[in-house]
């Protein structure tokens, strides 16, 4: 058994495609996944599973999700072990306890470069933000009280790619990868 995570795109936000976590949970069993949990209301599910590999599993459950809650809406599915190599080559700048820096990580879709995604959302403004990446995922922080002068904060729900993208704040990756 592996333990993955799957990430959904857009859910729970500004009472758009609702879904309740009781019930994703529940959709989730149904498609005999094990130890399933929710953390938050965003749309962050972390289960076991098989043999099936994470391509697979996105797809298992974007069907899923259509059937049961009608939505069409992009799903990453990473295993826990990904996480955390990815949260293991953090930099240091990124996701201490300072609570006037906003730190995101920003979880590429696959079949979407660094390259693509940087050439569509364009280069960080110095001195407001910093980046950093590794494999499919983009460590990002910015002053909580500047982040309108930020290069990428309307860019990254506004661009070309948004819809391959998905982006959870430090503290949620940490305790998704624990559980």
């Amino acid at each position: 058994m592996t333990r993955y995570v799957a990430l959904l795109r857009g859910i729970n936000i500004g009472g758009k495609n609702k879904i309740a976590m009781s019930e994703l949970k529940a959709g989730f069993v149904e498609q005999g996944y094990i130890a399933v949990s929710t953390h938050l209301n965003s749309g962050n599910v972390i289960f076991s599973s098989g043999a099936e590999d994470r391509h697979t599993l996105s797809d298992i459950i974007t069907s899923m999700i259509k059937n049961r809650f009608a939505l069409d809406i992009p799903i990453l599915v990473i295993s826990q072990e990904e996480l955390e190599d990815i949260l293991n080559h953090a930099p240091d700048w990124w996701g201490d306890n300072n609570k006037a820096i906003y730190d995101n990580l920003i979880f590429m879709f696959p079949f979407l470069s660094y390259g693509e995604f940087y050439h569509q959302v364009g280069e960080p403004k110095e001195g407001y933000e910093k980046v950093y990446h590794y494999k499919n995922a983009i460590f990002w922080s910015f002053s909580r009280k500047d982040y309108q002068k930020t290069n990428w904060w309307a860019k990254t729900a506004a661009s070309n790619i948004s819809d391959r993208i998905t982006i959870r704040t430090a503290n949620t990756v940490r305790k998704i990868v624990r559980m």
